[in-house]
C-alpha cells in the first residue's frame, strides 16, 4: 500500500443498534460514506442523531450491527494505532507535564527515551507550546490543553484522525485560533480527518466535505463539496458559502429532517 493510498475509509451500508430497556434501539440507520485519503470531512446533525456513534464505529470502539467499515481495504475490527481520536474533554493526565502527556502517546511505538522526547518536543513546537513543555495541565488554559491533545495525537502519525466536538468547550475567539492551528497541522501531516460538530459555521470554514445527518435514527441527508480556498470567511469566500450555510441550517430544522435524502 503506497503512502498516498493510506487513510482511505469506507463505510458500507453500516447500521448500529443497541439494546434498550424496551428492546433494540437503532442509533444509526444503514449508512454508506467514503473518506478519501488526506481529506477533511465535517459531520453535522442534531443531538442524538448518531454522529458520534458513526465516529466511534470508524474508530473501532463500536461494532456495526450490519455492513462493514474498512481502512485501506482492511476491516476495522477494533481500535488501531492508525486511527487517532480527539474528544472535547482533553483526556490529559494531570500528573504528567505537557511533554509527558505527548510522550505517553508515543509509548506504543517502541521508541527510545531520546526519540520519544525529541518527537514530543517537535509536536509541541508545531502547536506553539514548545515553551510550555514543562507545565502541568492545571497550569494551562482550555485552548492550550486542547493543543496538547492535538500534539499528542499527531505525534504518533495516525492515518485517520477522528475529532468529536473538540472545540465545543472553548470560547469563540479561542475556537478561531484553534481552527487556524488545526488546519496548519493537518495540512502538514495530511491525515484523513472526520470532524464531528454541531456548529455549521465551523464545519464550513474547516472542511473539504460536509455531511449532514438526519434526526435519529441517523442517516446521511446531504453531501456538500467545499472548494473555496482557505483560510475562509463568510465575507470573502463568496455568496455560495453563505448559500450553503442557509441550506444546511434549513436541513437541520426538525421539519426538514423528515424529508427523503437527496
Amino acid at each position: 500500500m503506497t503512502d498516498h493510498a493510506q487513510g482511505h475509509v469506507r463505510v458500507e451500508d453500516v447500521s448500529i443498534r443497541f439494546d434498550g430497556k424496551s428492546g433494540p434501539v437503532t442509533a444509526l440507520a444503514p449508512t454508506s460514506v467514503e473518506l478519501k485519503p488526506g481529506t477533511f470531512t465535517a459531520l453535522i446533525g442534531p443531538s442524538g442523531c448518531g454522529k458520534s456513534t458513526l465516529m466511534n464505529a470508524i474508530g473501532g470502539f463500536v461494532a456495526p450491527s450490519s455492513g462493514r467499515i474498512t481502512l485501506d481495504g482492511q476491516p476495522i475490527e477494533g481500535p488501531s494505532d492508525k486511527v487517532g481520536v480527539i474528544f472535547q474533554q482533553y483526556g490529559l493526565f494531570p500528573w504528567f507535564t505537557a511533554l509527558g502527556n505527548v510522550r505517553f502517546g508515543l509509548k506504543r511505538l517502541g521508541l527510545s527515551r531520546r526519540e520519544e522526547i525529541e518527537r514530543a518536543r517537535e509536536a509541541l513546537d508545531e502547536v506553539g507550546l514548545g515553551a510550555h513543555a514543562g507545565k502541568f495541565p492545571q497550569q494551562l488554559s482550555g485552548g492550550m490543553k486542547q493543543r496538547v491533545a492535538i500534539a499528542r495525537t499527531f505525534a504518533f502519525g495516525p492515518k485517520v484522525l477522528l475529532m468529536d466536538e473538540p472545540f465545543g468547550a472553548l470560547d469563540a475567539q479561542t475556537r478561531l485560533v484553534m481552527h487556524e492551528l488545526l488546519l496548519k497541522v493537518w495540512q502538514k501531516h495530511r491525515a484523513t480527518v472526520l470532524f464531528v460538530t454541531h456548529d455549521v459555521d465551523e464545519a464550513l470554514l474547516l472542511a473539504d466535505d460536509l455531511r449532514v445527518m438526519s434526526q435519529a435514527p441517523g442517516r446521511l441527508l446531504r453531501h456538500y463539496q467545499l472548494e473555496q480556498a482557505r483560510p475562509r470567511s463568510f465575507s470573502r469566500s463568496g455568496s455560495d458559502l453563505l448559500d450553503i450555510r442557509d441550506e444546511v441550517i434549513g436541513l437541520l430544522h426538525p421539519r426538514s429532517m423528515l424529508a427523503e435524502p437527496a
